[in-house]
Order: C-alpha cells, then structure tokens, then sequence
C-alpha cells in the first residue's frame, strides 16, 4: 500500500487524492487511486454518479460513439458481463451502466454526492491542496484533480428579457429528472447542435407546434441505429483487447471496424468519391469524415463532402426554401459533425418551422415567447440547446490558485494553456482528465478518460515510490506543449470555423482552439514523458525545499 506523508488516516477532512466529478472520469479515478492503496474521496455536485450523463436527460439523448466502443476496458470480467441493447447507447443505458460500475467496484462510499467545489488552494507550507465546498465544508487533499468533464457548464446566451418568460423553461445539458411531456404544447427550441439535433424529432412527434430558431446549420449524418444483436456482441467480445487496441490506433480512437480511407478524395474520379460517401452515409455515424484521407486537411477536398451532404438535405426536406436554410456553408468537420435519426426529415412535420437568426437574432424573451425581426412568437414552453462553455467553463468557475495565490482564471486569461492537456505551470499536485490541450473532445471520450487516468495514477505511484512531495509543469514545457497543439491545429481546417473547440459560442472568451489533433501520436508523448522520468515536470520532495518557503 502506498502512503502520502502529511494526511492523517484517522482525519475524515484529510486525503491523499480528491477527485472532483463522479463521470467516467471520476469513478475510475477513483477505482484507479484505491487500488494503488491512496485514500481518495470524490466530490460530486450532482445526487448521484453520471457525469454528463447525470444531467443530460433531453429527449433523444444518447451517444455519438457506438456502444461497444463507448464503454470501460480495464476490466475484462466488465466488458464481457454488460450487455449493450442498441449500437447507439441511450442516456438511460449509458447511465445505468455507470451505475452498474459504481456497484460492480463498490465505489459509492467513497463518494460526497450533492456537494459543490467552489474554491481550492495551494498551500506551499504543507503542499497540499485547501479544498472549500458550497455547503461550508473544507477538506484537504495531497493531490487534486478534476474529472469535471469537456461538457459540464451550460451555456445560456444572456438574452434580454431571459427571467420575463412565464412558461417553464429547460436547457438540454440541466433537464428534469422527471419526464417532460410536451403533448399538445407549443414549444420553442433554441439551437440546433448535437443537442438540438436529437431532441427536435423526438419534441416534433409530441408537441402540437414547434419552432425551431436555428443560428447557424449543422452537418449531420444518419445515426442507422439498430438493436445489438448477441451474435454481434459476441464476436466483439471474442477478441475485445485486439479491437480496443485497433481503436486505439484511429486517429479519433473510434471507428477501427470502418476504418479512414487512405486516399484522396481529389484524386479519386467524382462518380467513384460518390460512391464512398454513399457507403459511409448508408454505415451511418462519425467515421463518414474518415470518406478521404485529405478532408480535414483541404478546403476542396472538404468541399465534395460538404456538397454531398447538402444534396442529400435537398433529398431529404420536401420545401427548397427550408432545406437552403438547413444547408450548412461551413467546413463540414470544423464543428462538431452531427448523428441523428430523422433530424432533417423532420422539417417536413406540418407542425414544425424553422427560423433563420443568422442575420437577425434573437431580439429578446418576452412573458409570452420571444421575438425575431419585430414577429412575436408565442410558446407553453422554450428548450435551450445552447450547448456548454465547453472544456474550460466548470474549471474557471472554480477558485482555484497556485503558487502564490495565482488563480486559475488569471493565468489562462487568454486561453488555456497546459502541458498534455494534464497539468498546469504553478499549480502543482493538480491535474485535469482530459484537459485542454489533449485530444478528448476530438476521441472517443471514454478511451482518453482511461489513458488519462492510467497516466496520472502511475505518476502518483512513481512520486510515492520516490519520496517526492509535489509534481509541477514546468514553464518551457507547457510554453513548448501550447505551441505543438497550436501548430497541429494550424495544420488543420478544424480552426476554420467559429466552434465550441475555439470558445466562439461563449461571449468573452479566448478564442483558442483547445483540443489537441491526433490521439495515436498525443499517446506516445505522454508515455515518452513518463519514460524519461516525467520530463518537462518538476518534481520535490520536502527536504530539497528551502526552509523560508515551507
């Protein structure tokens, strides 16, 4: 068993590892620091675990990556045991499998649930971290790290005239744990991201109207999700480490059954280019960016899917004049590329319209509905699929400071910056699952979660080991570390447009693209950096401190 020199064992304010957010992230975290004999305690705002799963109850919700790769696999006896019912999990099922998990490895009582961390200090003298919460408690903790999630802080654009509305409002990442019935309502949907994408079907067969405020049209493409069938599972679960591994080396850590296509697609003759984006349509899911090998990287190349999926919204919506709006003029990839069932379909519904805020938005939310262009729009009700403040919203909403009081929020005033997305210069002993800087949100999130984890506990088990007091980022290596993710980027059209990747759905904020472009090779980094004696970080232990310091 590892020990950590300054906690009391018998203390139960007092911890080697706090763990804040009990997602994916935060329960195997926890998994992970128990079992290397660390005395950890999660801290969870919500009444249970989940993460974004917890809170994301909209109608239609359910995950973007399939079900059989959107899962643990550090437990082989879990992989086998749990059985998927859809190739797309839904939110109910993926958050019953993280209940499974939290019982399965009995980490509930390890768990303060309901609780809200809303300020953390370091304190040099003992190097640990002074962890205050919103119901007055103050714990202590030799390391810190936060499992906060990339999608955790809503993001309500200030509207005037937001608290006039008279009806029940909803956001589809803070939605009723109760069953929102919009029979015969007329209801008003504000976005059309991922969110807005799954839940608009499933709104449009209950409410009696619909209008949907659209700012800026997204690519989707079709989910063709299906029952898993045990024949399917099977064969999967026959050779699960030789599939997670073939995932792994995806460049998106997805995908390895329809892998990317290695040619170009402006190379390839239009008739044939047709036909492979045929076949990843009919496939169904993310891996239709993977049609060519160049259209991430070339704005013509991109362009031939783009038109591909404009012409199959021509198909799809009856009325020219809607489909035209629904018709995206952006990279297709730059944001967030959509999985739906029946999203454009949808807008042949008689009781659904879609209006165009582009070029007159939203002028403001009024007791009875809101107004566009001088036009009164009356609803029972308003969703607001406005997405998160995403990556960096739930983190700077923390007070967290450093070395010599620095803040977090000041020293990522112009953007974050990291070293591998895992910890940051001056704020030692605190690191973040997949943190800006890493790939996560650009992954199949549940597989960088586990590398994440994996590289942070073997970090704490190699400072035990050693006698070392506090791991700290250096100031070069992070500097270095932004300018290679920058670059990648750069190299890249994902900055092409205004995303949540670059902040640009939040007023104010930085305009940074903040995931790192490739896992495979983001890897590789990171186990270099462990291999070389955790190069680039400085590492202490107590008696090489100088004594005016502690």
């Amino acid at each position: 068993m590892l020990t950590m020199g300054g906690s009391s064992m018998d203390d139960p304010t007092e911890f080697d590892v706090v763990v804040v957010g009990a997602g994916f992230a935060g329960l195997y975290m926890l998994h992970r620091a128990r079992g290397i004999g660390l005395r950890t305690r999660v801290i969870e705002a919500g009444g249970d675990v989940g993460g974004t799963w917890y809170w994301n109850r909209y109608p239609g919700a359910r995950c973007d990556v399939e079900s059989l790769e959107y899962s643990y696999q550090f437990s082989d006896e879990l992989q086998q045991e749990w059985q998927w019912s859809e190739r797309y999990a839904s939110q109910p099922e993926i958050l019953a499998y993280l209940d499974h998990v939290a019982e399965r490895f009995d980490l509930r009582r390890d768990i303060q649930f309901g609780t809200r961390v809303e300020g953390a200090a370091f304190d040099e003298a003992t190097d640990r971290w002074e962890i205050s919460t919103d119901n007055g408690a103050r714990i202590s903790a030799r390391f810190l790290v936060m499992a906060t999630g990339c999608l955790s802080s809503a993001n309500i654009p200030a509207f005037p005239g937001l608290d006039t509305f008279e009806g029940p409002t909803y956001h589809t990442g803070r939605w009723p744990h109760e069953a929102v019935d919009f029979t015969g309502q007329r209801v008003g949907v504000i976005g059309t991201g991922s969110s807005g994408i799954q839940s608009i079907p499933v709104i449009a067969r209950q409410a009696r109207e619909l209008v949907v405020f659209q700012r800026t049209a997204t690519y989707s493409v079709p989910a063709h999700n299906h029952p898993l069938d045990d024949e399917e599972q099977r064969a999967i679960k026959a050779d699960y480490a030789g599939f997670r591994d073939r995932n792994s080396q995806m460049p998106f850590a997805l995908g390895s059954r329809l892998p990317g296509n290695e040619v170009l697609a402006l190379e390839t003759a239009p008739e044939e280019r047709g036909r492979v984006y045929e076949d990843r349509w009919q496939h169904g899911g993310l891996p239709f960016l993977g049609a060519f090998i160049d259209l991430l990287f070339d704005n013509r190349a991109n362009e031939t899917a783009a038109e591909f999926v404009r012409d199959k919204i021509r198909q799809i919506v009856k009325d020219p004049v809607v489909a035209a709006r629904l018709s995206p003029s952006t990279v297709i990839g730059c944001k967030r590329l959509c999985v739906d069932t029946d999203y454009y379909a949808t807008f042949n519904r008689d009781n659904v319209e879609l209006v165009d805020v582009s070029g007159s938005p939203i002028e403001e939310i009024t007791p009875r509905g809101l107004r566009v262009s001088g036009r009164d729009y009356e609803f029972d009700c308003i969703v607001f699929a406005t997405g998160f403040d995403a990556m960096t919203g739930t983190l700077l909403k923390i007070d967290i400071r450093g070395r010599h009081g620095l803040r977090l929020v000041d020293a990522w005033a112009e953007g974050p910056r990291t070293y591998l997305g895992l910890s940051v210069a001056g704020f030692p002993n605190l690191f973040t699952v997949s943190g800006p800087g890493s790939p996560s949100v650009l992954t199949n999130m549940v597989v960088s979660i586990e590398q994440h984890v994996n590289w942070i506990a073997d970090c704490l088990e190699y400072l035990s080991q050693n006698g070392y007091e506090s791991i700290e980022a250096t100031t070069e290596a992070q500097e270095t570390w932004v300018a290679y993710v920058n670059a990648i980027a750069d190299f890249t059209l994902f900055p092409s447009c205004n995303s949540w990747y670059l902040g640009a759905n939040v007023p104010d904020k930085p305009r940074v693209f903040m995931p790192l472009v490739g896992f495979p090779p983001y890897v590789e980094k990171c186990d270099e950096v462990a291999a070389k004696g955790y190069e680039g970080f400085t590492v202490e232990r107590a008696a090489d401190r100088d004594p005016a310091v502690r």
